[in-house]
């Protein structure tokens, strides 16, 4: 296990995604904050604001040590809780200007779980998915491809498998709906050996830019007036409702002590809520809900 290797790799993956998104921006560049946190570790915040074409968008790295692994990095597997840990990862949410551009969140982390006396157990986690507010059949089919390609060297039950399993966890409950139309999602995986269990990680990472980026230049110069602007907020909301209730990062981040600005920097910066919204029957606001976020198998017959 070569923890060091695992951090170098985040640290080249932060930089490369940044400069992918300042370079298609064009306006702004990132601001780096570096902190450190009193129980152990630290990271690395990345922040651009107010872009031509990113509205916000975070990029953050983060490895954390601790004395006790908190609730939520220990409730699949009780039988490590109170084991001093290690927690690394990248975690990204880009915020578009453009309602056509659709949001998207990334992450990839490692954690490693230790007791006096015993083999440290490691396993991987992350995934990347998309949210859009107006649905194209295009970008659902290409960001879903890019994700399938990823996962191929290493089977071909492993994208049908991270695939479901993003649908099945990006889901807010209380609203019956998805979040966005999915992508790949993944945790607690150390079932390959640990070569095999990083290599896949590099491969969900790097692919994540790759399906990101045509679609912000496919959707960037859509023309969109201030009913889209309206409605993308509103529909910001429900990422704001998903990432305060149900994400275990977050959850992770605040139990954890993390650095309360490097966590909640995945909210968007201006959002709204309106009491019963129904779309216009027909409409592309209506749309969204009725095909966009469904369960579907967006690469059947591509």
């Amino acid at each position: 296990m070569e923890i060091e290797q695992v951090k170098a790799y985040l640290l080249q993956l932060q930089d490369s995604i940044c400069a992918e998104l300042a370079a298609e921006d064009g306006e702004v560049d990132f601001l780096t904050d570096e902190w450190q946190r009193p129980e152990g570790g630290g990271g690395r915040s990345r922040v651009l604001t107010e872009g031509a074409v990113f509205e916000r968008a975070g990029v953050n790295f983060s490895h954390v040590r601790g004395a006790s692994l908190p609730p939520s990095a220990s409730a699949s597997r009780p039988e490590l809780a109170g084991r001093s840990f290690q927690a690394m990862g990248v975690s990204l949410v880009i915020h578009p200007r453009n309602p056509y551009v659709p949001t998207s969140h990334a992450n990839v982390r490692m954690f490693v779980a230790e007791k006096p006396g015993e083999e440290p157990v490691w396993w991987f986690g992350g995934g990347y998915d998309l949210t859009p507010y107006y649905g194209n059949q295009e970008d659902c089919v290409s960001w879903h491809r890019v994700a399938s390609e990823a996962c191929a060297p290493f089977g071909e039950d492993v994208y049908p498998r991270f695939k479901a399993w993003c649908d099945q966890y990006f889901y807010l409950k209380h609203r019956r709906e998805p979040r966005g139309i999915g992508g790949l999602f993944f945790d607690d995986l150390n079932e390959w050996d640990f070569a095999t269990s990083f290599a896949f990680m590099r491969s969900v990472g790097d692919s994540y830019i790759k399906a990101y980026r045509p679609i912000v230049q496919r959707r960037k110069d859509q023309a969109f007036g201030d009913s889209e602007r309206q409605f993308q907020l509103y529909r910001r909301g429900r990422y704001v409702e998903f990432n305060l209730v149900y994400d275990r990062g977050t959850l992770f981040g605040l139990q954890s002590d993390g650095r309360t600005e490097a966590i909640l920097m995945s909210l968007p910066p201006l959002v709204r809520w309106e009491y019963d919204y129904q779309p216009t029957p027909g409409s592309r606001e209506a749309e969204l809900t009725e095909y966009y976020l469904q369960d579907r198998d967006w690469l059947a017959g591509s």
